[in-house]
């Protein structure tokens, strides 16, 4: 019998629904712990932090990462509801609440259903909560703990849940949209940080202030004075002395939550994801080192209460496509190539590439600025590459003179694929220097946006055993409820879930 080409059709989109659907989902167990529950929950997100970027920076360092000594490690898949390679809202979203969601939506199942995050169930079982962050609080990864909507950009929406959520303790990056200046929310309220405050928050802003605080204070929201980029916590090699850093957001909040009845702390190391969406590969090494001296301030901690603790160190998704290896460099690694670099793509482009466009437009060459890369990358522009990784190559000098001439004609948001694959939506001369630096020292780059590989998860202290293995985002909701004693709800989406004790 011959089909008919509507059935055809329809038979033919079925296939492929069926096809699309990630083969983890299908069926799986999720191991949980069910002995005494732990008194204080710690959860490290690494955002965009992969397997790579681990590596990498314990060879920039040639330590090993605080996180890479836990005895529990894992691997962990990282697929959305819609889309395969995940984003940071449905990420957040499935690690917060075992939730699979699709792209851009947080705290809630694709049909718009809240769903309750770990951080709202700890606060409802009487603990104490805090969301740290070195990007704006209201960003995807933090608001994935205390907001529900469709779309991450609602910022308003988002800065309102802050306000009604009743956590003790919010810090890090500021807010993006108080005002619903965007007009992407319809329910406007007045003022959010105004919200904020009539919910009984201190906003602090200052450093000496900020560190003076006392938990007799209340709850807490604070931010660094100066925020860089899209209200984040300056780039950890940016940071002046009077910048408040990652692993001071994270003591503070610990002796803001500790109490008898216990808390549950997130910390969220975001700007990783952002140095690697723009391939700078000495910025996001300094912020994993930075986001590891923040788990390092857990582990003291755990260490007066080990019975009563359980850390979990994850990442949301791989970002950048980083290899360990280069075609240019054969099997040769030269990560002290990246030690002389001292500032940031973003402070570079915003600061040093931005006066000199002032100050000389496209009147001088590339040979005038020079002196400026060497300054303040290492790079080096005469001399033998075979003996020295910090000397330029003849391609690539000439992939950097053009990419200064675009720059000094003001040419970004580059629709034609070859120049997109070679910018991204980056400043072409700023990104070319980090691709430059960053290949001689033995590491490339595939993409500025996240890839769909899986990423560690590692655990010490209470139930951490349960963290072992290969399991997916949404199961460390899952083991993180079970660890706090509670009785894990899960999201089954089609799947053929067990839950077995650990």
């Amino acid at each position: 019998m011959r089909m008919s080409t509507k059935k055809m059709a329809l038979f033919l989109i079925c296939v492929m629904l069926m096809a699309a659907v990630p083969a983890q989902a299908k069926d799986k167990t999720v191991r949980v712990y069910k002995g005494k529950p732990a008194k204080y929950v710690f959860l490290f997100i690494g955002d965009g932090m992969g397997i790579p970027q681990k590596g990498a920076t314990e060879a920039f360092t040639g330590e090993k990462l605080v996180m890479n000594t836990f005895p529990a490690q894992g691997m962990t898949t990282t697929y959305a509801a819609d889309r395969f390679i995940t984003g940071s809202a449905a990420a957040a979203t499935a690690i917060a609440s075992g939730q699979k969601t699709n792209i851009g939506m947080l705290g809630m199942s694709p049909s718009q259903r809240d769903i309750k995050s770990v951080a709202e169930l700890a606060r409802d079982s009487g603990k104490k909560v805090g969301i740290v962050s070195s990007v704006s609080i209201d960003h995807a990864t933090p608001a994935a703990f205390y907001a529900h909507v469709p779309t991450r950009g609602q910022y308003y929406d988002i800065d309102v849940a802050l306000s009604e959520s009743n956590f003790d303790f919010f810090a890090g990056g500021g807010l993006k949209d108080i005002t619903n200046k965007k007009k992407n929310s319809k329910n406007f309220k007045g003022n959010a940080l105004d919200l904020i405050k009539k919910a009984g928050y201190k906003v602090v802003i200052d450093k000496d202030e900020f560190l003076a605080l006392k938990p007799s204070a209340g709850k807490v929201i604070a931010w660094n004075s100066w925020l860089q980029d899209a209200k984040a916590l300056p780039y950890a090699m940016d940071m002046r002395p009077q910048d408040i850093t990652l692993p001071e957001f994270t003591e503070k909040a610990i002796e803001m939550l500790d109490n008898s009845k216990g808390f549950f702390l997130m910390v969220e190391g975001g700007k990783i994801d952002w140095a690697c969406h723009a391939n700078d590969a000495a910025a996001f090494i300094r912020n994993t080192i930075s986001f590891d001296n923040s788990i390092a301030k857990a582990v003291e901690f755990a260490k007066k209460h080990p019975k009563e603790t359980l850390i979990v160190v994850t990442g949301d998704h791989e970002c950048g496509g980083l290899t360990l290896g280069f075609a240019g460099t054969k099997y040769g690694s030269y990560y002290s190539a990246l030690h002389p670099q001292d500032i940031s793509f973003q402070k570079f482009s915003d600061e040093v590439v931005k006066l000199w466009k002032e100050e000389h437009g496209d009147k001088v060459s590339f040979e005038d600025f020079e002196p400026t890369i060497t300054h303040f990358f290492g790079l080096e522009f005469s001399g033998d590459y075979k003996k020295n990784p910090m000397v330029v190559k003849e391609y690539q000098l000439a992939m950097l003179k053009d990419a200064y001439n675009r720059t000094m004609k003001g040419e970004k948001k580059f629709k034609d694929p070859e120049l997109y694959n070679l910018y991204g939506d980056y400043d072409p001369l700023t990104v070319t220097i980090t691709h430059v630096l960053d290949n001689n020292a033995g590491l490339g780059w595939t993409s500025f946006k996240h890839t769909g590989v899986p990423i560690a998860t590692s655990a010490m202290g209470v139930g951490a055993s349960s963290f072992n293995g290969y399991y997916d985002n949404t199961d460390i909701a899952y083991k993180i409820m079970s660890v706090m004693g509670m009785t894990p709800k899960i999201h089954a989406q089609n799947d053929s879930v067990k839950v077995a004790a650990k």
